[in-house]
């Protein structure tokens, strides 16, 4: 189970995303001397899970921040679906409109 989802990672502020790397980056050096001494971790499944925790808080700390959404795109999917919600008659009426437009 990963000691930090992304979701979670999202959520918070930068200064306690760079606050939670240091931690995360400490214990990941305290637990890597301990096993170069000789000596033995209680988890040693923690190293894994560090690493992979201070990769993602990495990760979303160096992508871009996203873009909004261009608003001219959402005008237009309103007037389609306003275009389906219409009755089937209102179609043809609509239809024989445009016809007897063009004959004229």
């Amino acid at each position: 189970m990963p000691i930090l989802r992304i979701k979670e990672i999202r959520d918070m502020s930068s200064d306690e995303r760079e606050k939670r790397l240091g931690e995360l980056q400490t214990e990941m050096v305290r637990l890597r001397t301990m096993t170069e001494a000789g000596g033995s971790i209680e988890n040693p499944s923690r190293v894994r899970e560090l690493r992979k925790t201070i990769a993602r808080i990495l990760t979303i700390k160096n992508q871009p921040a996203p873009k909004p959404a261009p608003v001219k795109k959402a005008k237009k999917v309103e007037k389609k679906k306003k275009e389906e919600k219409k009755k089937p008659t209102e179609k043809k009426k609509e239809k024989k409109k445009t016809k007897e437009d063009k004959e004229e």
